[in-house]
């Protein structure tokens, strides 16, 4: 084993594993005032308590996202995927297939993408599902260090017994999260995995520094690539600017947030309703639509056309100062670049059989204050798909997840079938013969 990875003293937990064991049984069963729970960490006993509240499963395998070829694509165009050399020389001195543990490089949503390292210790990993393309997100797999990392915005270390699910508790982890260096926002996490010398306090200024050292990596290459293009100031504004990605989030949410990605840096502007509709309504007719047909969707019928013009014109000027190559084209209205929205996402989920992550990924309805049509048609279809999804495929505990948020906890359909599933001993079916009572 490298030196870098000996064991070091003294980062043995001042908790018992038993003691922990007992207070993750505790907590699992729903005595979230036991008293054992009073000796786990707050930061860890918190993460159990999100986990346990989203209904995540202590023994689940995490959900597989990214497959070969679409993973592959997926990793070559990620920001980290230039700081991977770095990354291996700071963690994975000398042999990196013999230095006892396993690095791990993920996404701003906790997706694995790449994992590298100690090779017998990849081959054990491996069977708890920590592979390349595994959602290990804490909402998805519970209390983890990338994960918790991730939800937390900084640097975690998870011993054994104190991870969620009962698969992970044979392992350790530290991990940190790393940063855009210009607009601060996530971009992914570095995760080291392996026995207690992976939770030492050397370990977390180790992976500190590492997340710290590929942010200032990225603002080196970013600052030197800005300094080799060319001068002519209006095309060089233009590759600066030239979106890769634009997404509109729009579930749960009165006022949509609009977001872009380009080479160079990202943006997030929020939206007017009106505007919200617009966009929305464009993002879902890719193919274009009519002024007629348009207005329509975004006022009603009846309305003129010229209602529509002066906010579109409001709209454009608005994309034009923080969006330039999504200002919609007309004859008919459309855009000139594919944008997503994260409702699309949810049902993109939901037809590859994700309905956990789909319903993590559901923060309510389609601009839910909208009165346009075509929002609330995209509203219902958006509804209905998740419905239709939980009621025809999902396992129970998805099931029981649904049947706690707001269009899930009167539905008596639901709570029915999810009585069906439950075992005869189960303690929740009181509660759900109490909530079908209510509802009829």
């Amino acid at each position: 084993m490298s030196a870098l990875w000996h064991d070091s003293r003294d980062v043995q937990p001042a908790t018992s594993r038993l003691l922990i064991e007992r207070a993750h049984e505790e907590l699992l069963a729903g005595n979230l005032d036991d008293q054992r729970l009073a000796h786990v960490r707050p930061l860890v006993r918190e993460s159990w308590e999100r986990s346990w509240r989203r209904r995540v499963g202590p023994e689940a395998a995490p959900v597989i996202e990214l497959v070969s070829e679409e993973l592959e694509t997926y990793r070559l165009a990620h920001p980290l995927a230039s700081a991977m050399d770095m990354i291996r020389a700071l963690l994975l001195p000398g042999d990196a297939e013999d230095n006892g543990v396993v690095i791990a490089v993920g996404d701003q949503a906790g997706r694995l993408l790449w994992i590298e390292g100690d090779r017998q210790l990849q081959s054990l990993t491996d069977g708890m599902g920590f592979v390349a393309g595994a959602n290990w997100a804490e909402d998805a797999v519970g209390t983890t260090a990338p994960g918790t990392a991730l939800a937390l915005g900084q640097s975690v270390q998870i011993r054994g017994a104190e991870h969620y699910n009962r698969l992970v508790h044979p392992w350790s982890c530290s991990a940190a999260p790393v940063r855009d260096p210009e607009t601060k926002r996530v971009l992914g996490v570095i995760d080291i995995t392996g026995g207690s010398e992976v939770v030492s306090p050397q370990a977390r200024l180790l992976v500190d520094a590492t997340a710290r050292a590929v942010e200032s990596e990225l603002l080196v290459a970013r600052l030197r690539s800005r300094a080799e293009t060319p001068s002519r100031p209006h095309a060089a504004a233009s590759r600066t600017r030239a979106t890769a990605r634009a997404t509109l989030h729009v579930l749960g949410r009165d006022r949509a947030r609009l977001e872009t990605e380009s080479a160079h840096e990202e943006s997030m502007i929020e939206l007017s309703a009106r505007h919200a509709a617009i966009l929305l309504m464009l993002a879902v007719h890719r193919q274009g639509l009519s002024a007629e047909r348009l207005c329509e969707l975004v006022y009603g019928p009846g309305v003129s056309p010229d209602t529509l013009r002066p906010e579109m014109v409001r709209l454009r000027k608005v994309l034009e100062r923080a969006a330039p190559d999504l200002v919609p084209e007309s004859r008919p209205y459309r855009l000139p670049l594919p944008l997503d929205t994260d409702a699309h996402d949810v049902l993109s989920l939901l037809d590859r059989g994700a309905h956990r992550v789909a319903l993590t990924a559901y923060r309510g309805p389609v601009l839910p204050e909208s009165t346009s049509p075509g929002v609330e048609e995209f509203r219902e279809s958006v509804r209905a798909g998740l419905r239709e999804a939980m009621l025809s495929e999902a396992s129970l505990d998805v099931l029981l997840a649904y049947a706690e948020i707001p269009e899930g906890q009167a539905d008596v359909e639901i709570l029915r079938l999810a009585l069906e599933m439950l075992p005869a001993r189960s303690p929740k079916r009181a509660s759900l013969v109490a909530r079908i009572e209510r509802a009829e």
